[in-house]
Formats: C-alpha cells, sequence, structure tokens
C-alpha cells in the first residue's frame, strides 16, 4: 500500500508542478507581482496532496515563538524536500535562501528571484556575500520573513553537519534575533526517498536567540536547540 500512496504522489506532484509551471509562464509575462502568491497556490497544492495520498500531517509546536508579524530570520534544520515547501504554507511573506542553481529549474526556477527569494552563488566568495546581506536588508525593509537552512543541504535524521556561517552574517547585518526551528522531515520524506511514510512531521518553533551573539555562539545555539527540540527522538524542551 505505501508503494502504491508514494507513486501516486510522486505522480501527482511531477503533473501539478508541470501544469502550474505552465502557469508561471503568464505569471512571468503578466502578473510578476503575484509570483509569490502563485507559489504560496502550488505548495499547498502539493502539501494537501500528500496529506491525502500519503497520510503525511504537520504538527506545530512552540509557534508562539514567532512574531505575530513583520520580519524574522528563521534557521531551520533541513531533511526533506518537505521543508521548502512547508514555510510557503505557513508565513504570510517568506524569503527563502536558495543556491542560485535553482533558478535554472525549467518553468518555475525563474519564479524563483519574482516571488523574492534570495539566490546565493555558493562558490562565489566575497562578492556572493555582499549580495546576500544586500537581499536579506531588502527583504526585512519589506517586512518579510526569512527562512534559511544552515546545514546547506539535506540531511538524514540524526545526521550533524558543521553549520555555514551565512545564518549568522546575516543576523549581524540586520540585528535580527535567530528563531531555531528543529524537524523531524526525514522520517517521513527521506532523501531522495521514493517511499513517503505516514503520519506526523513536527515543526518545532523554539524560542529566539538573541541578536549581537557572535558566530560561534550563534551556531553553537543553533545546534543546541535542535538538539534539545521535543521531537519523538528526544524528550526534552527548546533550549
Amino acid at each position: 500500500m505505501m508503494f502504491l500512496r508514494s507513486a501516486l504522489f510522486n505522480l501527482y506532484f511531477f503533473l501539478l508542478t508541470f501544469v502550474l509551471g505552465i502557469g508561471g509562464l503568464g505569471v512571468r509575462w503578466f502578473a510578476r507581482r503575484r509570483a509569490l502568491a502563485y507559489a504560496q497556490f502550488w505548495a499547498r497544492l502539493v502539501l494537501g496532496g500528500l496529506r491525502w495520498i500519503c497520510g503525511i500531517y504537520p504538527v506545530l509546536i512552540g509557534f508562539e515563538h514567532l512574531p505575530p508579524a513583520g520580519p524574522v530570520l528563521l534557521a531551520s534544520q533541513h531533511q526533506s524536500a518537505y521543508d521548502t515547501l512547508v514555510w510557503l504554507t505557513l508565513l504570510a511573506h517568506p524569503t527563502y535562501v536558495m543556491k542560485r542553481e535553482l533558478k535554472k529549474i525549467p518553468l518555475f526556477g525563474p519564479l524563483t528571484p519574482l516571488a523574492g527569494m534570495i539566490l546565493v552563488d555558493r562558490a562565489g566568495g566575497a562578492a556572493a556575500l555582499r549580495g546576500l546581506l544586500a537581499e536579506t536588508r531588502r527583504a526585512v525593509a519589506e517586512g518579510r520573513q526569512i527562512v534559511i537552512f544552515p546545514e546547506g543541504t539535506r540531511t538524514l535524521p540524526g545526521e550533524r553537519r558543521a553549520l555555514q556561517p551565512g545564518v549568522a552574517a546575516m543576523a549581524a547585518a540586520v540585528k535580527l534575533p535567530v528563531v531555531p526551528v528543529a524537524t523531524d522531515s526525514g522520517r517521513r520524506w527521506g532523501k531522495d526517498a521514493f517511499f513517503k511514510r505516514p503520519g506526523p512531521i513536527h515543526l518545532v518553533v523554539c524560542p529566539p536567540l538573541p541578536a549581537g551573539l557572535p558566530r560561534e555562539a550563534l551556531l553553537a545555539g543553533l545546534q543546541a536547540a535542535w538538539d534539545a527540540a521535543p521531537l519523538p527522538r528526544a524528550g526534552a524542551g527548546c533550549g
């Protein structure tokens, strides 16, 4: 049964993405200001299909730690493609920090800058960092909620990677606290996995790390918050 459900969802996902990708041409040509809303519509349909077909649904914990409005800097664990979809449905004006190569994805890729995403050339050195900080300031000025994945790539549940320091530079540039987000999404929708396993995906928003922390203290605080998050793998509370 899991095989059939997973196959049906994968078919649904690719057909939906293709059809809405074609529709995205109209957004690019005639309604550029609607690019973010269009991406959010796509994400809601994808996650709705995931819930209906595969029985995967979110459980939200600690969302009182998010401000009700205005800019915020979220630093999330990244275990699954789910993580790159769900915040489009949970935040009013999300901005993801993404690798520039994703702009080359057919149909949907060119919509990413129109939707206000921050595209980073990870091999660009100091120039890329300056661009990242300029785009971060722009997003904050627009009151957007910035989502960054400091691990830099999808990881397995329980796997630990050295965190990328860009989040610390961003926090220092805009003088915002950093909100850690832990997840166990990889247990349901694993990295490059065909099977989608039914059950809850937990999203845990931990208390913000204060603005002005030195880089090493911020990165250590992020890892400590993730490790302490009340996910099924751990019984402790956030920080």
